[in-house]
C-alpha cells in the first residue's frame, strides 16, 4: 500500500501507511511509481475539485485495465435557513458581490487568481500555510488558519472581519461544515461553487465502501 499526497500543504498530517508527496512528473512518472511500488489497484481519494488529477488517473487506469475506484464524499445540501447562491465557476462570483463588500474566500489558495473579478470588493482568503507570495489581485489579503474549526470560532471570525459574503467550494464532508453553520447562524449569504463534472468511472461515497472494494480485489 502506498499513499500519495499532492504536496499542496506544507505540513500534512502523517498517515499510518507509507506516503509519497508531490507530483509524478507526467504519465510516465505515474507508471514508474506504480511499477516501483508493485501497485495493482488505484483508490482515488483526491479532493472533489481536483478535476485534472482525477480525469488523468481514471483515464490511465482504464487504458491499462488497472482497477480504479473513486471515493467521492457526498456534496453538501442546503438547509431551510441557508442562503446559498449556486455558481458553476469562480468568475461568476463577481456578479453577486457589490463594491466594497467584504468577501471571505474559503476556497484554497491555488485558484485565487480566478476570483480576480472580485477586486472591487474587500477579499479575505483563508489559507493553511503562511503565504510566500503577495495576494494575486488588489483589494485582497490572507487570513492564516489551520483546521479543524468549530462553529463558535467561525462565527467570531466572521463577525470580527465584518464578512458580507462567504465563498465556498462544495467539497462535502464534515471538516468544512462549521463555516456553513456559522453563516447560517449569522444569516450570511454563501456563494457555493458547484463541483466539476466527473469522468465515467466506479465511485463510492464512504470509506467503508472503499475498503470493501479493496478487500474484494
Amino acid at each position: 500500500m502506498l499513499a500519495s499526497l499532492a504536496g499542496a500543504t506544507r505540513s500534512p498530517k502523517p498517515l499510518p501507511v507509507p506516503t509519497r508527496v508531490g507530483g509524478f512528473d507526467g504519465e510516465a512518472g505515474f507508471w514508474r511509481c506504480v511499477q516501483d511500488n508493485d501497485i495493482t489497484a488505484v483508490l482515488d481519494a483526491t479532493h472533489p475539485f481536483a478535476e485534472r488529477i482525477t480525469r488523468r488517473t481514471a483515464r490511465l487506469c482504464a487504458e491499462r485495465g488497472m482497477p480504479y475506484l473513486r471515493l467521492d464524499r457526498p456534496a453538501w445540501q442546503p438547509q431551510p435557513e441557508d442562503r446559498w447562491v449556486m455558481i458553476q465557476s469562480e468568475d461568476q462570483a463577481a456578479a453577486h458581490v457589490g463594491a466594497g463588500q467584504v468577501v471571505f474566500l474559503a476556497t484554497g489558495r491555488q485558484t485565487l487568481e480566478r476570483f480576480a473579478g472580485l477586486a472591487v470588493a474587500q477579499v479575505i482568503a483563508r489559507v493553511v500555510d503562511p503565504p510566500q507570495s503577495p495576494f494575486p489581485f488588489a483589494g485582497g489579503r490572507f487570513e492564516v488558519g489551520r483546521p479543524p474549526f468549530d462553529v463558535a470560532s467561525e462565527v467570531a471570525l466572521f463577525q470580527r472581519l465584518k464578512v458580507d459574503w462567504l465563498v465556498v467550494k462544495n467539497a462535502g464532508g464534515s471538516g468544512g461544515w462549521a463555516k456553513l453553520e456559522a453563516a447560517r447562524a449569522l444569516g450570511l449569504p454563501v456563494l457555493m461553487l458547484e463541483r466539476p463534472a466527473r469522468p465515467e468511472a466506479p465511485v463510492v461515497e464512504t470509506v467503508a465502501a472503499a475498503l470493501g472494494w479493496v478487500r474484494a480485489l
